[in-house]
């Protein structure tokens, strides 16, 4: 019987993506672990692959289609013998070929998208055979569940990808259900109150413009960000940190790191005094779940990266643990693949804690909007001249750099927040410290 294949969801809270490009064509045959398509997320291009094997019957979604909805089919797979006359003559449902996401080659494999064979059908108790797709079993068996204890909503009681992921969840309680659910970009939500489309065309109506449609990321961004300000009690904590023993000391390390072809930024600095901050810190290193405070064991930094259309903010995780090169070379990485837009989901989720630095633009000071569900973000502006009062009491000049920790009531109080940002002013000012 001819075999669907559905459009895949990418991410935890994916519900739509566009079908950029096909990889295969009709009559083309497939195997496990083929490339069908590349699918475009709000955040990323990402491909994915083939469980089942057969021949390309027919293409459903044309490539370039927007707004697919997840679970949508998009072709037909035929087994042996079959033909495409049998695809419009199928009376029963067909049954679903599930499709596993794969990264891209950049990024760190997972399970889910490294080809590799299907395991045996499994077995119950009885010995008769559970009927699963190659997908599901896979996961299952990654995963250590019992695939006997489901129940199959698929064709005939087939258990699909979809039982097997709501039967890992099904015991979870909900603060660990929060605690594995990462910081994924929210589904775009209805337009915030204000005047309408129409309205707004008219208003301009005898001006020359230029209409720029929304792509999915502006449209999560816009929806993420109203979110924030909307359902989060920000409120703002100030510094201003003298960096000229940073900048001296960060001096010395580039010459002495040089021949190994490393250069270490301000921003560098910043991410390790901020994780160890939150270290020193613990009950600031948390994130709100809804009914819950949830507390990071782990410093996982994440830092915003512009690019053409919106930005990302990849993770630096454990943070506190790697040395200043290594989180260099790291965020060098990700930042290029931001921009290429070839990050992986878990790549860009999660965190508890971000970091946005205008200060390369020459921006002074800001107030940024916190990331749900972190717990704080600090805005850092520019390192600039100016005059202030030393130690002894003298007038002096010192490079002085401005930032600001936005904060979530809900999860950090004005105290513990000050107790945070003066642990990283000291960490930046004491950079020496950061290395011991």
């Amino acid at each position: 019987m001819p075999t669907e294949i559905l459009m895949p969801a990418l991410s935890p809270t994916m519900e739509e993506g566009t079908l950029a490009k096909w990889l295969v064509k009709e009559g083309d045959t497939v195997s496990s672990g083929d490339l069908l398509a590349e699918i475009e997320t709000d955040k990323a291009t990402m491909e994915f692959e083939a469980v089942d094997e057969g021949v390309i019957g027919k293409i459903l979604i044309a490539e370039g289609t927007e707004g697919v909805k997840v679970n949508t089919p998009i072709a037909v797979i035929l087994a042996d013998g079959e033909s495409a006359g049998d695809i419009a003559s199928a009376a029963a449902p067909a049954p679903v070929a599930e499709v596993a996401p794969k990264a891209p080659d950049a990024a760190p494999a997972t399970a889910s998208a490294s080809p590799a064979p299907a395991p045996a059908a499994p077995q119950a108790a009885d010995g008769s055979r559970i009927f699963a797709s190659p997908l599901a079993r896979r996961i299952a068996r990654d995963k250590g569940l019992d695939l006997s204890s489901l129940k199959g909503s698929g064709p005939k009681g087939r258990i699909v990808k979809a039982d097997v992921l709501a039967a890992e969840g099904a015991p979870a309680t909900p603060a660990a259900a929060a605690a594995s659910a990462p910081a994924a970009p929210a589904a775009p939500a209805a337009a915030p109150a204000g005047p309408s489309t129409d309205a707004v065309l008219k208003m301009y109506a005898d001006r020359e413009v230029e209409e720029v449609k929304l792509d999915g990321m502006r449209k999560t961004i816009a929806a993420r960000l109203t979110e924030a300000k909307q359902t989060i009690p920000h409120f703002y904590l100030r510094r201003d940190i003298q960096l000229d023993e940073l900048l001296a000391f960060r001096a010395t390390l580039n010459a002495k790191l040089a021949s190994r072809g490393v250069k270490l930024s301000v921003n560098d600095f910043i991410i390790k005094a901020c994780a160890l901050a939150l270290q020193e810190v613990p009950d600031a290193n948390a994130v709100w779940a809804g009914d819950r405070i949830l507390k990071l064991t782990p410093s996982d930094v994440a830092v915003a990266v512009a690019i053409e259309g919106g930005l990302f903010t990849p993770v630096l995780r454990d943070a506190d643990q790697k040395s200043l090169s290594a989180l260099s070379a790291e965020m060098k990485d990700l930042a290029s693949r931001a921009r290429d837009r070839k990050l992986a989901p878990h790549e860009y989720q999660g965190g508890s804690f971000a970091i946005s630095n205008l200060g390369m633009f020459g921006i002074d000071n800001f107030d940024a909007v916190i990331n749900p569900p972190h717990g704080a973000i600090l805005a850092v502006g520019a390192g600039v001249k100016k005059p202030v009062v030393n130690a002894e009491g003298a007038l002096a000049v010192a490079t002085v750099m401005s930032v600001t920790l936005s904060v979530d009531h809900r999860v950090i109080d004005g105290a513990l927040g000050a107790e945070l940002l003066e642990k990283i002013k000291t960490h930046l000012e004491n950079p020496m410290a950061m290395l011991a």
